[in-house]
């Protein structure tokens, strides 16, 4: 009888060993279950999201964009090797070139492109618009007329970004100030540049009121900016006035050269070609405007809204800048409503 006992007992403990062995596995089979899932959750939200950037070309306020473009993104949590990298691409103002990389971008299926001025929005639209790769810009002026969104309110068609509105009216005041008998002003730009077209046309809307003339010349590429630039010293002017033209820009040294043998001054529209040597200029804040596009691919990579959806973002804050160097060299007094200018020239 004892013996009996003995081995049920026996028997009820190894039935009860055996249970708590299943019970355990079955715990650590469902603890692993839940590490895997949540290893597998943390590959996802470690995804690294590529970014393609296309600039036009290597002139500082578009390099000031692409540096306001990384900060905005970092500020919203997404840093280069941290959860996205950057393939910045500059196409050396060759707007062929902004049609090839953006195809490539594309054909890599990337996350976002982001356009740089307004050839390389172009081309990033014509290159993705039919898939679902949403395009951001920055730095382009007239983006309906550019053709890549429906309008500013609701730009539709997966595209949106920032848009720099020059303060035109400020910038023909400072024209006045600067040099107050002035009756003729030239305008050098690029006829493939829709950006540069509008701000043309407003330009001489404003002109009538302002008691100036507007005479302006086109060219086509960088070839020809030189002899139109010669040009427009040769018929005589008062002054020149550049737009954000990137072409132009981008040959600014050029423009500056044949002003300055003839004495003529050339207004910027922008600080950076203030301190390359124009004289003046009421521009925006280009890392600002990079900034804010960061925001705007920000908020789409999160998901929280379709590019197409969100409202094009118009940056119009401006502040008045000189040169110094340029201003005693051309022998020009400073007007006393600009006196408080900054100097960004040496």
């Amino acid at each position: 009888m004892k013996l009996k006992n003995v081995k049920l007992q026996h028997k009820l403990l190894t039935i009860a060993i055996t249970a708590a062995m299943a019970i355990s596995l079955t715990a650590c089979g469902k603890t692993a279950g839940t590490s895997s899932t949540q290893a597998s959750n943390a590959a996802s939200n470690s995804k690294i999201l590529k970014i393609g950037v296309i600039q036009i070309a290597p002139h500082a306020s578009l390099d000031n964009c692409y540096k306001g473009l990384v900060e905005g993104l970092a500020a919203a949590g997404y840093e280069v090797g941290k959860n996205i990298s950057i393939d910045y691409q500059n196409a050396q103002g060759e707007p062929a070139n902004c049609d090839l990389i953006a195809k490539n971008m594309v054909a890599s299926k990337y996350d976002m492109i982001v356009g740089i001025a307004t050839p390389s929005a172009m081309s990033a639209y014509s290159a993705a618009k039919d898939t679902n790769i949403p395009i951001v810009f920055s730095a382009v002026s007239d983006p309906v007329a550019a053709g890549i969104v429906k309008s500013l309110e609701k730009p539709e068609y997966n595209v949106t970004g920032t848009s720099d509105v020059l303060p035109l009216e400020s910038q023909m005041k400072m024209i006045r100030a600067y040099l107050p008998n002035a009756k003729k002003i030239r305008i050098l730009y690029t006829t493939s540049e829709p950006n540069s077209v509008t701000h043309l046309a407003k330009f001489k809307a404003l002109a009538a009121g302002n008691h100036f003339e507007i005479v302006s010349i086109g060219v086509t590429n960088a070839s020809e900016v030189g002899t139109a630039a010669a040009s427009l010293v040769a018929k005589g002017v008062d002054c020149i006035n550049n737009f954000t033209d990137n072409n132009v820009v981008n040959n600014l040294t050029t423009v500056l050269n044949a002003a300055n043998n003839a004495k003529i001054p050339v207004f910027g529209s922008e600080v950076e070609q203030v301190k390359k040597g124009c004289l003046a200029s009421e521009g925006i804040d280009y890392v600002s405007l990079g900034r804010e596009t960061g925001k705007i691919a920000a908020k789409i990579l999160k998901g929280e809204a379709k590019a197409g959806e969100i409202p094009v973002a118009l940056i119009s804050a401006s502040e008045p800048v000189y040169n110094q160097g340029v201003l005693k060299t051309l022998g020009i007094t400073m007007p006393d409503a600009y006196k408080t200018s900054a100097n960004v020239g040496e």
